[in-house]
């Protein structure tokens, strides 16, 4: 049997806000979508080429942070990819999608310098899954990031 590896890291904006709902078990699933940007050369030109990604967060994870995965919000995602199938009006369908296995809130909404990347966070941290996507209480810091230390370098 061959260790096959299935690890995926993005960073990138949501295109929309994110979705929750329920499975009739009741446990959690919150959808959103990812688009990461990437630098083509087009002849002597470099343009942006952006990349669409489908994101889905299980459990209480993805009911905490749910209220923060807004349009336009920066976020970084580790997770793995599944195919999902099935078949629709007789045809065999396909989608790949990323299962998020841990979600990093960054920037601002919006692209204009308003990130927040290095200095204080006043988004809430992300979650730590576990294998059993038992999160715990969910519960923003109060860490504003380096601003605390008193020597100008903050290591």
């Amino acid at each position: 049997m061959a260790n096959d590896i299935n690890v995926v890291t993005l960073v990138g904006r949501l295109t929309r806000d994110s979705e929750l709902k329920y499975t009739n078990s009741g446990t959690a699933v919150c959808k959103f979508s990812l688009a990461v940007n990437r630098k083509k050369r087009s002849g002597d030109q470099w343009t942006d080429e952006v990349s669409y990604f489908d994101v889905v967060l299980w459990g209480k994870q993805g009911e905490a942070l749910q209220q923060y995965l807004a349009k336009g919000k920066q976020i970084a995602v580790s997770g793995e990819l599944r195919q999902n199938r099935w078949e629709q009006d007789g045809q065999n369908r396909s989608k790949v999608e990323v299962i998020a296995n841990n979600i990093q809130l960054l920037g601002g909404n919006t692209g204009g310098g308003n990130s927040n990347y290095g200095g204080g966070r006043s988004e809430a941290p992300a979650a730590k899954p576990s294998n059993n996507q038992s999160f715990g209480n969910f519960q923003p810091s109060n860490n504003n990031g380096p601003e605390n230390f008193e020597d100008d370098i903050p290591f």
